[in-house]
C-alpha cells in the first residue's frame, strides 16, 4: 500500500492543506485523508517563525494522517516566495558513435544547459525543457531515438534561495516527514488549472494565493517563463483595514462574504453594517467604497502581472489568455477586472472530477495542492517504469524536480 500512496503538502501563506491518496492508475487516485489548518509563522510564502510553521504543518499532517488511517512518510511540497526566480538557458552536446539519441544524451544537453553563473546561497529547483534541435533541425519535441551528431535544448530553469528551502524542509521534517520533491506553485496549479490546447497555443497561469501572486508562462505545450510575484490577497484584506478602520479578523470576513473586484457592478444603495475600532455600535459602510477600496489593489495586481507578461517579451503570444486560481480568484468581479487590465481572455479554474474526500477541496484555493498529487502520480509511475533504451534500468527523478521527465510525459502519454 506504501507504495500507492500520494501525498501532497500545500505550505501557504494563509492556509495549510495536505492530502493523501491511494494511486489507481495513470493520472487517477482517490483522496483518502484532507488535513487543513490556518498557517503560522508564515509571510509572503516564505517560512519567518520556524516553530510556529512547524506547529502548524504538524497540524495539518496529523489531520490528514487521522482521515486516512495512514502515517505520511515521504510528501510532495509546494514552493513559493518573492525569492523564487527563473531563467532560460541553451545546451550542447555532441552525440557519439552511430546511434539513437538516449535518456543519458539529453540529461548530458540538460547539464550543459544548467551550466550557469548560479550564485553559492541559490540552488536549482527544476529544470525543464522548452524544445530540442539535432543536428540544426529546430522544433524537435521528442529528440529520443533519432540519429544526429549534435543536440541542443533550450532550458526553462528555476532556482529558489538555499536559507529559504532549508527552512521549509526543517519545518516539514520536524513532523517526520521527508520532502520528496519540492514543485514551483504556479507549475503545480497548472497541473489543475489549464488543458492541453491552452499549454499549445499560449497561457499564463496565475495563481493569487494570501502572499503571493505565482505566475508561469506556457506556450508549445511547456513553461516558458515563471515568476513570484510578492502581493496577494492578504493585501486586499490590509487595505479594507485601513481604509475602513477594521480589525484584520472584520476585513477578512467582509471581502470574503461582500467584497466585489469591480465596483460598476455594485449598486450604489447597498450597504454592510461593520464595527470599526473605537465604535461599540455597528456603523453602515457602502459596499461601493468596499468595491472601490478592493478593486484598486486588484488593478494593482493585474498590473504587475502585465508588467511581468510584457518583461518576459510572450505578450503576443497568449491566445489561450489567462487562467486564475487561489483563494482570491474567488472574489466576484476579479476575472472582470483581470479582462479589463490585461486585454486577454479569462477564466478561473479550479479542480475537477475528484474522488474520495473531495467536499472541502472544490475550490480554485486548492488548485495547488490537488495539481501536487497529480505531479505525483505521474513521478510515482513514471519513475517505476523501465527505460526505453534499457529495459534492466528504471528511471530516475534528476534532483532538479524531473522537469524533462514531465516533458516526455505529456508527448507520450502512458497507457
Amino acid at each position: 500500500m506504501e507504495d500507492t500512496l500520494l501525498t501532497a503538502i500545500d505550505v501557504g501563506t494563509t492556509k495549510i492543506c495536505t492530502l493523501v491518496a491511494e494511486l489507481i492508475d495513470v493520472d487517477s487516485y482517490e483522496i483518502l485523508g484532507v488535513g487543513t489548518v490556518p498557517a503560522r509563522g508564515m509571510r509572503k510564502g516564505v517560512i519567518v517563525d520556524v516553530e510556529q510553521a512547524s506547529a502548524a504543518i504538524g497540524e495539518s499532517i496529523d489531520q490528514a494522517e487521522r482521515s486516512s488511517g495512514y502515517q505520511i512518510g515521504a510528501a510532495f511540497v509546494s514552493l513559493a516566495g518573492a525569492h523564487i526566480s527563473s531563467v532560460n538557458s541553451h545546451g550542447v552536446v555532441g552525440i557519439t558513435g552511430h546511434r539513437g539519441i538516449d535518456e543519458d544524451d539529453v540529461d548530458r544537453a540538460l547539464d550543459a544547459a544548467q551550466a550557469i553563473a548560479i550564485p553559492h546561497n541559490r540552488e536549482v529547483m527544476h529544470i525543464i525543457p522548452r524544445g530540442f534541435e539535432v543536428d540544426g533541425q529546430d522544433g524537435v519535441r521528442s529528440p529520443l531515438g533519432m540519429y544526429g551528431f549534435r543536440l541542443e535544448v533550450e532550458a526553462h530553469i528555476v532556482t529558489a534561495a538555499k536559507t529559504s528551502v532549508q527552512n521549509l524542509t526543517k519545518c516539514i521534517e520536524h513532523s517526520g516527514v521527508v520532502v520528496e520533491q519540492f514543485v514551483l506553485n504556479p507549475l503545480a496549479a497548472a497541473e489543475v488549472a489549464l488543458n492541453e490546447t491552452e499549454r499549445e497555443m499560449g497561457v499564463v497561469v496565475c495563481d493569487i494565493g494570501g502572499g503571493t501572486t505565482d505566475m508561469a508562462i506556457f506556450i508549445e505545450g511547456n513553461v516558458w517563463h515563471s515568476m513570484v510575484l510578492s502581493v496577494g490577497g492578504q493585501h486586499i484584506t490590509s487595505d479594507l483595514a485601513h481604509g475602513l478602520r477594521l480589525p484584520i479578523e472584520i476585513a477578512e470576513g467582509i471581502k470574503c462574504d461582500h467584497g466585489h473586484a469591480w465596483q460598476r457592478q455594485v449598486e450604489a444603495h447597498e450597504h454592510i453594517n461593520v464595527r470599526p475600532f473605537g465604535s461599540d455600535t455597528p456603523i453602515q459602510i457602502s459596499r461601493a467604497e468596499l468595491a472601490h477600496i478592493v478593486e484598486a489593489r486588484a488593478e494593482e495586481i493585474f498590473t504587475l502581472v502585465l508588467q511581468e507578461i510584457k518583461r518576459s517579451g510572450y505578450d503576443g503570444l497568449l491566445p489561450a489568455g489567462i487562467v486564475l486560481t487561489g483563494g482570491s480568484a474567488r472574489l466576484p468581479g476579479l476575472r472582470e477586472i483581470a479582462g479589463d487590465v490585461l486585454g486577454l481572455p479569462v477564466r478561473v479554474a479550479e479542480p475537477a472530477n475528484l474522488r474520495g474526500l473531495i467536499d472541502n477541496i472544490s475550490g480554485p484555493e486548492y488548485a495547488t495542492t490537488v495539481g501536487l498529487l497529480n505531479w505525483a502520480a505521474r513521478e510515482t509511475i513514471f519513475r517505476d517504469t523501465p527505460r526505453s533504451s534499457n529495459g534492466s534500468s528504471e528511471r530516475t527523478k534528476r534532483s532538479t524536480g524531473g522537469g524533462w521527465l514531465e516533458f516526455f510525459r505529456r508527448l507520450t502519454p502512458m497507457s
